[in-house]
Parts: structure tokens; C-alpha cells; sequence
């Protein structure tokens, strides 16, 4: 079913968390687009970064580590990227690759899908819009309204959408890859560029998190060899329980078309999705998850860190 628009509430940009009706918004639809949430000024720091990082890595000693979205039997998960919890790391588009020769087709700059997973910790450009500062401080009051009681910040992101190549990514669950028992992740997804249908913006199937329970996990295999999805039994919901809408329709998907700067909420059992950017100009967009901190996170996870979760980044507002 083709996706249609919505628009949610505006957002007032000197506040500090959510409003009542933005709140509300998110509780019912699973996301929430809140405009103006960067200025230019900060989404042109945030850019310029990134364009350096993409042009400074190195090619000589990098696997080259493709990340798989798709539906095949076979998903990333090499040490490299079972590695990256606590570093930076390069991850290419499928579609950067000759599949003859296995030789890059773009200039690296223009291959990378995204680069991940230590970002706010290790970058301090990106540690200011996740959990340092004024903004740490308003993302810190906006998971507190979203019912945390110690918010943790596991994972940070840039997300390349490239020319041409950008691919598709299916509808999914965040909790899918970032299970807590019970399930608590929420995204924080900032564009950097503006997103739009012709180069591949979200979809979001509105009210699925109430629909859609976490049927899987993606996770660690036994022998560490690599990764694969658990079944997923009995799962309850968080911060509050909610009845099930079971439902044997086709969800309808709505456009999440957004303007650089914004930020969008994403439930982490809403079904989202966004399709291959074939446009001339790219989505970059910087974002990182948050789960409940008092909420089981436990080793078969994909993502681990040093220390375990316990060293996951506190999103206090304190730093």
C-alpha cells in the first residue's frame, strides 16, 4: 500500500522535553517528528565532520564489512563488526561493490552505508547532541517524559543514505536489535539533510508498536561465529503493558518526509521502513538508541561493550 502523509504537532523549540500533545502523539502513532530540533549551523558542523571521517579511514587494513539489511539467511557479522560497540566503525553499501570482481564501483566517500557504533563516546562533535550539554540535557528531559527511569544510551550512528546506491531497508523493529526484557529501545534520529520520498525518507506504519510484538532477536550465535535471530517468547511491553491489536490486515505506511535539523522519536516495536535512494543526492542522518537501563540487557546481544551494560553511557543530561 503506498504510503500517504501525516503531520504531527508542532513542536516548539524552547522547550525542554516533550508536550502534553506531543506526547500523546507519540503514544499513539510509535514516532514523532519534532522540526527545527538542530540549527543549519549545527547540522553543517555535524556534516563537515563526517565528510572527514568518510575521507580520512583507510581501505588498507578495513575488511570491508558490507551492512546486510535485507532479508537473506546470511547477516553481518564478523569480528569487526561484532567489535564495534565501543569503536568507530566503516560499514559499505551492498551496491558499492562490483559483483564480479568485488571491487569498490564508488569512491569510498560515496560507499560508506554507515558508520557506527561508538560515536557519542569516542567523537566529541556527536557526544554534544546525544548526551553532553544543553541538547543532552533536553534529550535527557524527553526520555524521562517517555517513561525512563535510568535511560542509557548503547549505540550512536551516521547513517549514509548514498546517491544511487543507498539501500533499501525493510520494515523492521529496532527492539529486534536491541533486546531488553521487557523490550525498551527508542531511537533518537536527527537528519542532518533534508529526507525526502526521492531519496529514500522513513515510513512509518502508525500505531504498529500497540500491534506488532517483538517475535525475534538478533543475536550472537553460541560459538560467536556470527549472528542470527532468536525467537522471541512471551513478550511484555515497556514502560506499560499494552493488549495486543492483533490484526491480520496490511499496514498502511505513511511518508516521514523531514527538513535537516529535525528529530524523529521512534518507538522501538513500531514497524518503520525507508526505500533505495536512485536520486543524485544523498541522506546523512546521525542518530543513537536509548533502552532502560533497569531492564534485563544480557550477553547474547549483538552489540556488547567493555564492562558490560552497566557501561553503557548514562543519558542524564549530566555530562
Amino acid at each position: 500500500m503506498a504510503p500517504s502523509r501525516v503531520s504531527p504537532p508542532p513542536a516548539p523549540s524552547d522547550v525542554e522535553g516533550l508536550t502534553t500533545d506531543q506526547l500523546s502523539f507519540f503514544h499513539e502513532n510509535g514516532y514523532l517528528l519534532i522540526p527545527d530540533y538542530l540549527s543549519q549551523q549545527q547540522c553543517d558542523s555535524l556534516l563537515t565532520k563526517t565528510r572527514t571521517m568518510l575521507s580520512e579511514f583507510s581501505l588498507a587494513d578495513h575488511p570491508m564489512t558490507k551492512f546486510t539489511t535485507g532479508d537473506s539467511e546470511e547477516h553481518v557479522g564478523d569480528a569487526y563488526f561484532l567489535e564495534s560497540g565501543d569503536k568507530v566503525r566503516f560499514f559499505f553499501e551492498e551496491d558499492a561493490f562490483d559483483k564480479s570482481t568485488g571491487h569498490l564501483t564508488k569512491p569510498k566517500e560515496r560507499a560508506i552505508n554507515k558508520i557506527g557504533h561508538n560515536l557519542h563516546g569516542l567523537i566529541p562533535e556527536f557526544g554534544a547532541i546525544s548526551h553532553q550539554g544543553k541538547i543532552g540535557r533536553r534529550n535527557a528531559a524527553i526520555a524521562r517524559h517517555l517513561g525512563y527511569t535510568d535511560p542509557r544510551l548503547l549505540q550512536s550512528m551516521v547513517i549514509c543514505k548514498q546517491p544511487e546506491i543507498g539501500g533499501a531497508v525493510p520494515p523492521h523493529q529496532d527492539n529486534t536489535f536491541l533486546y531488553t526484557d521487557r523490550p525498551s529501545a527508542v531511537g533518537f534520529w536527527i537528519a542532518l539533510e533534508d529526507a525526502t520520498v526521492s531519496n529514500g525518507c522513513l515510513s512509518f506504519a502508525p500505531g504498529s508498536h500497540r500491534r506488532a510484538p517483538v517475535k525475534e532477536r538478533f543475536v550472537r550465535k553460541s560459538d560467536d561465529s556470527g549472528t542470527t535471530f532468536d525467537k522471541v517468547e512471551g513478550e511484555r511491553r515497556w514502560p506499560r503493558d499494552f493488549e495486543h491489536e492483533d490484526s491480520d490486515e496490511e499496514e498502511e505506511y505513511v511518508l516521514g518526509e523531514v527538513k535537516a535539523g529535525t528529530l524523529v522519536l521512534i518507538h522501538g516495536n513500531i514497524l518503520h521502513k525507508s526505500e533505495k535512494n536512485l536520486s543524485q543526492k544523498g541522506r546523512i542522518i546521525y542518530t543513537f538508541h536509548c533502552i532502560e537501563g533497569d531492564e534485563h540487557y544480557d550477553e547474547r546481544n549483538w552489540l556488547q561493550i567493555p564492562g558490560g551494560p552497566a557501561a553503557f553511557t548514562k543519558l542524564d543530561g549530566l555530562a
